[in-house]
């Protein structure tokens, strides 16, 4: 890639962290395009043809994006309070948009979730986010540690994962309702089946908070397990933690090839370290850990 190109790149990126960053603030073309440092004239055709979508499309999409997560996930917010943020200021005008957009309410998508359409409507906000290169790894990125044991309360996720929203869900409500804060307990995802080789109906993935204590369940299936301790290869990925695909074929593909490690007979799992929409998209935070004998 030319340094022309890569210039170009950066300014780009740049102008999908500040969306991320000001969901709640004015992001209309004048603003978008100074940040980018482009011509407002020329900005919008740049835009269109670099990512598929619209300006306004996009910030569209991103801020349905956030409502929808603080409605399923984030129950503290009242949905008057969610369509202000989403640049929505009267409920009624939110409400049109999200069931235009999802097929449901707000209040029935925070009841229960109907994750199929949900997920067919961000498809061109992640189309678009995926135009520009993903990130490119290097063996300095991955380093090997030693990790104690870490004991585990686990909700596993056993199903197609367009479903896993719902278990994310459930998974939430448990941890409210015993006290297990991710301010406090880890959070950690067990990969026991990759999502591009295995049947939706045999996927699985455990859901698992860190903890020593004895376990209430709160009448949901809730197993004790640990975590190995060990060497482990690790390497961090800073946004779109949704998707950890990309990450792990370079741990797999290309990291333990050339490594001369072997791994050791447990899945790849990751800690997530900062959520969103505690924290702009791009923000985020996963650890992957890949262990090894």
């Amino acid at each position: 890639m030319t340094a022309a190109l890569q210039n170009y790149h950066a300014r780009m990126q740049r102008v999908l962290d500040h969306i991320d960053r000001h969901l709640e603030d004015n992001l209309d073309l004048d603003v978008v395009s100074g940040i980018a440092a482009f011509s407002k004239y020329h900005f919008h055709r740049q835009f269109t043809a670099t990512f598929g979508l619209s300006v306004h499309r996009y910030v569209q999409l991103a801020r349905m994006k956030r409502a929808s997560y603080q409605l399923a996930y984030r129950d503290a917010q009242s949905v008057t309070d969610i369509a202000m943020d989403a640049g929505y200021y009267a409920p009624d005008a939110f409400a049109r948009a999200f069931r235009r957009r999802f097929g449901q309410s707000p209040s029935s998508f925070r009841k229960a979730p109907d994750w199929e359409p949900w997920l067919a409507a961000f498809g061109p906000l992640d189309n678009a986010r995926s135009k520009l290169m993903q990130t490119t790894y290097t063996p300095d990125d991955v380093t090997i540690r030693d990790v104690s044991p870490t004991p585990v309360a686990i909700m596993e996720h056993r199903g197609d994962p367009a479903t896993i929203g719902a278990t994310i869900q459930r998974f939430i409500a448990w941890r409210k309702a015993t006290g297990l804060s991710p301010k406090t307990n880890p959070t950690f995802n067990v990969f026991h089946a990759d999502p591009r080789t295995t049947p939706p109906a045999e996927y699985r993935m455990d859901l698992c908070v860190g903890t020593d204590r004895p376990i209430d369940a709160h009448g949901e299936r809730i197993e004790v397990g640990t975590i190995p301790g060990g060497r482990c290869a690790v390497l961090r990925v800073v946004g779109n933690t949704d998707n950890l695909e990309h990450a792990a074929l370079y741990l797999y593909r290309d990291w333990l090839p050339a490594s001369g490690e072997e791994v050791l007979d447990f899945p790849l799992y990751c800690r997530r370290i900062t959520f969103f929409p505690e924290v702009p998209e791009h923000e985020a935070v996963a650890e992957l850990f890949l262990p090894l004998r």
